[in-house]
Formats: C-alpha cells, sequence, structure tokens
C-alpha cells in the first residue's frame, strides 16, 4: 500500500491488516526536518506515529528531507525508538509545499548524486533495517533522471526501489508509463524494482507481473475505495478463487470500526469532521453514494453521523437497487 498523506493513516492500516492480502503498509509520509525540530525542543509527536510502536509488522516508515545529516539522525531515531521494519525515503511528492518550498521531494530528483548520498547516510545510521527509496521517472518528460536514480540508490546501499510511472511535472494526470518503469530494470543488478500507477483492478495487477518485469507492486488511490483489493489480487497470483466484492453490512461495520479508532485518536469531535474525508470512501460506487457524501460533509455531530449511516446501510431502495460489482 502506498504511503498517501492523510489517508494511510493507524485507522487505514488497522482495516488493511483486517482484510489481509497486502504484503507492506506504510505510515502517512513525514518531515524529516519537523521531526528533527520536534525531538530538539521536546515536542508532542505528530499524530502520524500514533500507535506506531504496539501496531504489526512489518510497517515502514516514510520519510522526506533533503539534508543529509538531519535526515540520518531521524530515520536512525525511529529505528530506535519505533523499531519500524525499515526507512522509505521518499524523492517522488511533487507536492508544492514539499518539492517546490521546501526543495525535497521529487525536486530532488534533477539531482540523481545528492540522492546517493542522502541514501548512502540513511543506510550507514539505520543498519541493519533495511533503507528503500521511492522516485518519479524525472522532472518532466525532456528530463528523464530515474536510471541514474535508481543507480545512485543501488550504490548508495538502498534495499529496494519503487518508481511512480509519472514524472514531476505530470503530478497525478495522464498515464502511469509502465514501459519506462520496466525499462529500469536494466539499470539494476541487485535490489527489486517496484511499479507504481493507475493499479486499480484485480486483473492490472496480476498484468503487471505478467506483462513487466517488475519484482512488486505497490497499490495507492485505488485502494482507498476498495481497500480488498489487496486481498483479491493476491488471490488470483497465488491462482486461488476471488472473493466477491463486499457486501452491504460488511461495508458498514468497517466504515464504524474506522471510526471508532479516529475518536480514540482525535476525539469525537474532530473524528466526525474527518469522517467527512473518509466515509463517502467506503460507499463508493453504491447507490446514492453522493447524497450520502453531501449529508456527511454538513454534520459536525456525533450522534447525527451514526444516525446517517443507519440511514444510508438500511434503506430499502438501496438494498433492493445495490448489486455487487464484477470483479476484474
Amino acid at each position: 500500500m502506498a504511503p498517501m498523506a492523510g489517508y494511510t493513516n493507524y485507522a487505514f492500516r488497522h482495516l488493511l491488516r483486517q482484510l489481509g492480502g497486502v504484503g507492506l503498509l506504510y505510515t502517512e509520509m513525514l518531515s524529516g526536518q519537523g521531526l528533527f525540530h520536534r525531538r530538539r525542543y521536546r515536542k508532542e509527536l505528530p499524530e502520524q506515529l500514533w500507535r506506531v510502536k504496539e501496531e504489526d509488522r512489518p510497517l515502514a516508515v516514510q520519510v522526506w528531507e533533503n539534508d543529509p545529516g538531519r535526515l540520518a539522525e531521524v530515520a536512525a531515531w525511529l529505528v530506535e525508538e519505533f523499531h519500524v521494519s525499515l526507512i522509505d525515503l521518499n524523492f517522488g511528492c511533487p507536492a508544492r509545499q514539499v518539492a517546490q518550498k521546501a526543495q525535497s521531494g521529487a525536486y530532488l530528483l534533477q539531482f540523481p548524486e545528492r540522492i546517493g548520498v542522502l541514501v548512502e547516510r540513511v543506510v550507514a545510521a539505520c543498519r541493519p533495517t533495511p533503507v528503500t527509496a521511492k522516485i518519479r521517472l524525472g522532472p518532466s518528460q525532456q528530463q528523464i533522471t530515474a536510471p541514474a536514480v535508481v543507480q545512485a540508490i543501488e550504490q548508495a546501499g538502498g534495499a529496494a526501489v519503487t518508481v511512480h510511472g509519472r514524472t514531476t511535472q505530470q503530478r497525478f494526470g495522464g498515464r502511469a508509463d509502465w514501459e519506462a518503469i520496466a525499462r529500469l530494470q536494466s539499470h539494476l543488478k541487485r535490489i527489486p524494482l517496484i511499479g507504481n500507477g493507475d493499479i486499480r483492478s484485480v486483473s492490472e495487477a496480476v498484468a503487471a507481473f505478467g506483462q513487466w518485469p517488475v519484482d512488486g507492486v505497490m497499490i495507492g488511490r485505488a485502494a482507498l475505495r476498495r481497500p480488498w483489493l489487496f486481498r483479491q489480487a493476491a488471490a488470483a497470483l497465488q491462482g486461488q478463487p476471488i472473493l466477491p466484492e463486499p457486501a452491504l453490512p460488511q461495508r458498514r461495520q468497517w466504515l464504524l470500526e474506522y471510526y471508532v479508532l479516529l475518536q480514540e485518536q482525535h476525539g469525537p469531535e474532530k473524528a466526525t469532521l474527518l469522517m467527512r474525508r473518509y466515509a463517502p470512501l467506503f460507499v463508493d460506487g453504491l447507490p446514492y453514494a453522493r447524497l450520502f457524501r453531501s449529508q456527511v460533509c454538513r454534520t459536525n455531530r456525533p450522534e447525527e453521523f451514526l444516525r446517517l449511516v443507519d440511514e444510508f446501510f438500511s434503506a430499502r431502495l438501496l438494498s433492493a437497487a445495490y448489486q455487487s460489482e464484477p470483479i476484474s
């Protein structure tokens, strides 16, 4: 599961572990500089690290930062304090705050040697915990730097590299270029190549392994709406029967369990506001999902939110209209 700011929180990771099929989970992306200063001034830990210590493993933490010393110190602290399974370095985030303002993330794709230095410092600080990296194809179609970047990561001691098949300039527009991802395999000698971008279905996940010389597949946005996609894809890859799309009662149960965990972390009021973002994902593709979304986005009271959930899932009209989607 791809690390996604604002989405791959503890509650979502807990749900994915319940469903099964996912090989590796990541926390939301963390600012290395932010962690560095929080530690120095003994401030409260960021919410992205909530319950990480007691969470099941394997679990990866992803960090962005452009200063080698600061990044190495923060990564070593995460390993020592939280015993994470691996540290992942982000060189692919195109967000303005990260890439332009902080000159980190995807900004660094212009400088393969600098990425190599960052990886090398973190590898030395975290050994024997593996250090991986996530990148894009390059700053633009006119400047494809991924071949040099993956070589720099491998030579610096990186344990694996994940490549999103778009450039920084593309952000999330257009289509992910899996041919370009596949060509990078010839530039690597020992570490796994993981492909990422536009895997939205079981058939696309299976096809990625069959069509391209990748060692793994990372799924992002599609799993927010279909978190059971991992168990379906895992079954298909193993030649086992694929479980059907979940029934309405199961979706309702997952939604409410998610809400309970958010309340434990943030309290009832804030959790209810956050569900304006998350609740619609649980009903995506169902009849009257748009109406449900509009209603949820207007409430800030826990009791009102629960009433809306009950009404949506118990509506006779919805139950009559809903049919399980075909698996593809």
